[in-house]
């Protein structure tokens, strides 16, 4: 087996779990490979009882076979993971190391469990679906895509603008706010959750719209098929606006034609036996919890 442990940070307190799930790897006679800027923030920090690889980056899945992706950290890990990862198809398997942790759900506590569990193929694969940015103008690179979100925001304390929306071409409304947010399912649980929007299950192939902070009383977040393609003309009093993908961020003008639709790729979370996201919900935000009870 071959496995790609991928982190951005080194944290003092981090670094006892971060040597076991090492150890527990070589132990198992898993060959480890280790994301170059993340390898050199170990260095000398960690033991490595056996020679580990260099995972540089995306091209190396055309040169290798991985069986898997290990993340160390939180969510936000696991978004910058996915722009390595990209259409590979390589499974991902978060170890929290944050706070909340959605997609990194596996504590660290439970990394013997966890990889025990895949070493015996007892998870399930969630195909989780993206969102993709298209733009008259370079944006992104060659990572126009996002797990999450695509947001238009207001840039720094500048006033509100105004952002025509359109799905299929047919004119839906013209926000008056802060900004606006096009999530996907997975995403529904992250900034569109705290702008008011829904829960949207993983798999049930909807974007969610949701305004920032709208002027307009009457709006309010709407669900439609990921089927659609979502474009937009912004205006405001400011030259520049924020454009995000995930945690990623460009500046646009007036001058840019956006449109957002469904990637054409997916990507795969490992899902343990007894984790669900139905069951992480209920832990993680005390869905339906009582007080009183």
């Amino acid at each position: 087996m071959q496995i790609v442990v991928y982190g951005k940070a080194v944290k003092d307190k981090d670094l006892p779990v971060v040597q076991a799930l090492l150890d527990i790897l070589h132990e198992k006679g898993i060959n480890i490979y280790i994301y170059g800027p993340y390898l050199e923030l170990l260095q000398g920090k960690v033991e490595f009882k056996k020679d580990v690889g260099i995972f540089e980056g995306y091209l190396d899945f055309k040169a290798r076979k991985f069986d898997y992706v290990i993340t160390l950290g939180g969510d936000g890990t696991i978004l910058q993971a996915i722009t390595e990862i990209r259409d590979s198809n390589v499974p991902i398997m978060g170890l929290n190391l944050g706070r909340l942790g959605f997609l990194a759900s596996i504590e660290k506590t439970k990394i013997r469990e966890a990889i025990e569990l895949l070493e015996r193929g007892m998870y399930t694969l969630e195909e989780r679906s993206l969102i993709y940015l298209e733009s008259n103008y370079p944006l992104f690179g060659d990572t126009r895509f996002a797990l999450n979100d695509c947001t238009l925001l207001k840039r720094d304390t500048s006033s509100m603008i105004i952002i025509h929306t359109f799905i299929n071409g047919a004119y839906l409304s013209s926000y008056w706010a802060d900004g606006i947010i096009i999530s996907t399912p997975t995403g529904s649980t992250g900034y569109s959750l705290s702008c008011g929007g829904p829960i949207i299950l993983p798999n049930s192939g909807n974007f969610v719209i949701t305004p920032v902070a709208p002027h307009n009383l009457n709006v309010r977040p709407i669900v439609i098929s990921d089927n659609s393609v979502i474009s937009f003309e912004v205006e405001g009093r400011a030259e520049n606006f924020l454009c995000t993908l995930d945690s990623r961020f460009e500046t646009v003008t007036s001058d840019y034609q956006l449109a957002v639709r469904k990637c054409d790729f997916k990507i795969n979370l490992v899902q343990l036996q007894n984790h669900s996201f139905l069951r992480t919900i209920r832990e993680k935000l005390t869905w339906g919890k009582d007080t009183r009870n």
